[in-house]
């Protein structure tokens, strides 16, 4: 039987869509079919939405995707003003991304593994993909550290996200050149968990929760809500890149409607891009079409298209696409963390 050390060896390498100019590949998937002509023209959707002058770009982000090897991805989106806003499930963000910039790594492993065996060396499995549960653990307790040290009371996910960005800065900067989380706190990138305690940080919570049981912070998920409603409410007009679905999925559709009920008449997210490989037949939110979404009042179906892929194969492709083209050059920076600095 292998040792610990031995399963944790290869690292997992995130893709450099930098390296690739995919441009050929996908425009020569304009006169195919099926999700070939499907990716072909979510990627042009993407390219115009980035084109999009005055436009907001949301990124939402659900599965496991920096561990799978996505993160330096969202990292040259961030650092190219090709993403104004984040929203993403809390295990991207903290188990993957803050993981990682503390200096922890994600490995090759194999979905045959003996699971009881992994289990007793403390290893945790993600279909192919090996992390050090002694490692998370360290993260939590970093988290718990985080929120011990800041004034008691409610946060949006987008200020305790924004302080974990800000540890990292005051403890020398992160143990990687490719951390979403530090690059949005240097860029003025917002990024929403509407689940956050779905985490490390979650443990976090407990732990601080548990020290601190009359005064201590609290996550406030209405004003998340609003805070991304305002990003939309100062936007002429939006778009939406979804890698996956669930939660940041619906949040993200969902400040239309409240920013229409804030002012009459605010416009719909005019492109809307998602891959996925649910299925929308069983009513399910991360399969729901964007058509189905135009029915709430929510996404435009002019410019929207679904992409039923799995995110590994198909996000190097579309956001290759839009980098290569580089209409993203011209692009001055939105900065809307800047409106909820006081």
């Amino acid at each position: 039987m292998e040792t610990k050390k031995e399963l944790l060896n290869d690292v997992i390498e995130h893709f450099d869509i930098k390296k690739h100019d995919v441009t050929a590949l996908v425009d020569s998937m304009e006169k195919m079919a099926f999700q070939a002509r499907n990716l072909y023209r979510a990627s042009k959707i993407v390219e115009m939405m980035i084109s999009e002058k005055d436009g907001a770009v949301i990124l939402t982000l659900a599965g496991s995707l920096f561990s799978a090897g996505l993160k330096k991805i969202v990292y040259d989106m961030v650092m190219n003003n090709m993403v104004d806003a984040i929203v993403s499930t809390g295990a991207v963000i903290v188990d993957q991304d803050f993981f990682e910039a503390l200096g922890f790594k994600h490995y090759i492993g194999t979905p045959f593994s003996d699971d009881n065996s992994l289990r007793e060396m403390a290893i945790d499995r993600i279909y192919d993909t090996y992390i050090d549960e002694d490692e998370l653990r360290v993260c939590d307790d970093t988290c718990g550290i985080i929120f011990d040290s800041l004034e008691p009371r409610p946060y949006s996910s987008r200020e305790l996200i924004w302080h974990m960005g800000k540890y990292l800065e005051d403890n020398g900067g992160p143990k990687v050149e490719d951390s979403v989380v530090y690059a949005c706190y240097k860029k003025n990138v917002p990024i929403f968990c509407p689940a956050f305690s779905d985490c490390s940080a979650g443990f976090g919570f407990v732990v601080h929760q548990t020290k601190n049981p009359d005064k201590h912070v609290s996550i406030d998920s209405a004003k998340d809500f609003l805070e991304l409603t305002q990003i939309k409410i100062n936007s002429k007009e939006s778009g939406i890149f979804m890698i996956g679905g669930g939660v940041p999925k619906n949040f993200t559709q969902d400040i239309v409607v409240a920013a229409d009920i804030l002012q009459e008449n605010a416009p719909m997210h005019k492109y809307a891009v998602q891959i996925t490989v649910a299925d929308e037949r069983d009513g399910g939110l991360s399969g729901s079409t964007l058509k189905e979404a135009s029915s709430w009042g929510k996404v435009q179906t002019t410019y929207e298209q679904m992409v039923y892929a799995e995110a590994t194969l198909a996000m190097p492709l579309i956001a290759g696409y839009a980098y290569h083209k580089g209409v993203w050059k011209n692009r001055e920076p939105r900065e809307f963390a800047k409106l909820f600095m006081k």
